[in-house]
């Protein structure tokens, strides 16, 4: 099971996390509502921190042509893109911004897990999520348990240290954000051991 740390927003949170091997390192871009969000010069900066293995993800809401442009500049690995899509789409985004690409489904009944299968071609990771954005809302992960895709899967939504045991069965990634926080800032202790925790269900596994 890999782990992505999303919502990262100053240079010891990000150190902490390639220090730790976090595979994923997430940044909101253009979602000001949310109290993640952080400015193109801020992350542009965070960016040029050296990585090692841990891999860039820019966070995009329904993001314009224009906000891709200026955002494939950065030195992301991925976009995570939250909107319609569908493989043509994303074909057209790859290829245009150079990008990797996360698709997001916002799943709040049963029926929108299947959404899948218009995006399952072109992603690289599929990432089913509440329809909650910036709050961490919960919905039933077991839901995607017996779905196949060529790429990885991706779950996040209301994900606390206790869950994790039964997410590495349905999921390769946890996206986790919330439960990082205090008083909605990234608190290191929190990252350090929630790190610790995936690598402990991993080694059982």
């Amino acid at each position: 099971m890999k782990l992505k740390v999303c919502g990262l927003s100053n240079q010891i949170e990000v150190q902490t996390c390639i220090n730790n091997n976090v595979d994923f390192c997430g940044f909101i871009l253009n979602y000001p509502k949310s109290h993640r969000y952080i400015s193109f010069e801020k992350v542009k900066k965070l960016l040029s921190i050296e990585k090692n293995k841990t891999q860039y993800v820019g966070v995009l809401v329904e993001p314009s042509l224009e906000e891709l442009s200026k955002f494939s500049k950065l030195n992301l690995d991925y976009f995570q893109l939250y909107g319609k899509y569908d493989d043509s789409s994303l074909k057209e985004i790859k290829e245009k911004f150079g990008k990797k690409i996360i698709t997001t489904i916002q799943v709040k009944s049963k029926n929108d897990i299947r959404a899948y299968k218009n995006i399952e071609r072109v992603s690289d990771i599929i990432l089913w999520d509440s329809t909650g954005y910036e709050k961490s809302l919960s919905w039933n992960h077991y839901w995607i348990k017996d779905i196949k895709i060529k790429g990885e899967k991706m779950i996040a939504g209301n994900i606390t240290k206790d869950k994790l045991s039964d997410l590495s069965k349905l999921a390769d990634i946890v996206d986790v954000s919330g439960a990082l926080e205090t008083n909605k800032v990234k608190d290191i202790k929190k990252i350090e051991d929630f790190v610790t925790h995936v690598k402990k269900i991993n080694n059982e596994n």
